[in-house]
């Protein structure tokens, strides 16, 4: 281990992603001190080698073994660095897990992230996909995003601008590998606003006898819905959320709810556009609960793919292309992954 970092070659992976596959990496790179990310670098098997940072590895299918470096930074510092009356700027280092700094904003009295609890994963990976649950997404509480741009070969803040968030999107995600997350400052108030208007959420509260929730009742609503609805990673392989829901134009979203009464429909990312459920449409295709060796859907929630103990990524990624290509042949509607997948492509 050298100052800073430690360097394993021929790493293994199966630990280091949710989904429990079984690869490797050409190289894996632990950082512990984010200074000393251009020294590493600049190691001489690293160079010219592309980078995979795989943070919680929740957000990953490996196809494949990785012929690539895979980083993790270990570095977790939370601080706060700008306050006024009402807002207080956050900075989360990429290593924080996502869960514990949703816990962490709680614990001081900040709200804005409640929401977004028990999301696994790490700081640093939330603005690659701009992680959201229950109406509320990371993206319009980050404020500056610190990463190494491997083109520039230099340090960079983006703003929330030019990190350029869509649903489940960013820059980050569009060109991947360019930017080394280091880390996350997010703007988070003390005055409650609080997003209970998501359906599961409002009726959890209602569940939990709670009239008038705070953000710390909010978040124990999400988790309680989170833990009833998707697999602990830990217990059984999974990434979550596998598929985002679609998005259409306004016109096929009305066409099909004439012809699918039953089917969820909500606001889209424009006045013209709607947003479908997936789990609906996976569900209606009938394969909730599906079983192909040891690649499956989770009996619980469609839109979760699970590894029981021994599937490759290749088995998950042909099982997700089938659920693709049988929502499509049903409802004419295309579905895409939502985590990165690496070793082959969509």
């Amino acid at each position: 281990m050298r100052a800073g970092w430690r360097l394993t070659e021929h790493a293994p992976l199966r630990s280091r992603n949710t989904l429990g596959v079984d690869a490797q990496a050409r190289f894996l790179l632990e950082l512990q001190d984010l200074a000393a990310l251009p020294a590493a670098l600049a190691l001489e098997p690293l160079r010219h080698r592309h980078w995979l940072p795989i943070g919680a590895g929740s957000n990953l299918l490996l196809a494949g073994d990785v012929d690539a470096v895979a980083l993790s930074f270990d570095a977790r510092a939370i601080t706060v660095v700008g306050a006024d009356a009402d807002a207080v700027l956050v900075r989360a280092e990429a290593g924080v897990a996502w869960h514990a700094l949703v816990l962490w904003t709680l614990d001081h009295g900040l709200c804005g992230l409640e929401n977004l609890a028990l999301i696994p994963g790490t700081a640093g990976a939330c603005p690659i996909q701009n992680i959201g649950a229950y109406g509320v997404e990371a993206g319009e509480h980050i404020v500056g995003v610190e990463a190494w741009d491997t083109r520039a070969g230099d340090w960079c803040r983006l703003s929330r601008a030019q990190c350029a968030f869509g649903y489940r999107d960013s820059v980050f995600k569009r060109q991947p590998g360019r930017w080394l997350i280091t880390a996350v400052t997010f703007a988070l108030s003390r005055t409650p606003a609080l997003r209970i208007e998501y359906a599961g959420l409002r009726h959890e509260l209602e569940d939990m006898g709670i009239e008038h929730p705070g953000p710390r009742e909010v978040a124990a609503a999400v988790i309680r819905v989170r833990r009833r609805k998707l697999p602990d990673p830990a217990v059984l392989g999974n990434a979550g959320s596998f598929f985002k829901n679609p998005i259409v134009p306004a016109e096929v979203a009305d066409r099909l709810q004439s012809r699918l009464p039953g089917l969820p429909v909500f606001s889209g990312d424009a006045a013209d556009t709607r947003k479908l459920s997936a789990a609906w449409l996976i569900e209606q295709a009938g394969w909730k609960g599906h079983r192909a060796g040891d690649a499956g859907v989770s009996p619980d929630h469609a839109l979760v793919l699970v590894n029981y103990g021994q599937a490759s990524g290749a088995q998950l990624l042909a099982l997700a292309r089938q659920i693709a290509a049988s929502v499509q042949q049903r409802f004419g509607v295309a579905i895409e992954p939502e985590p990165r997948i690496v070793g082959a492509s969509w």
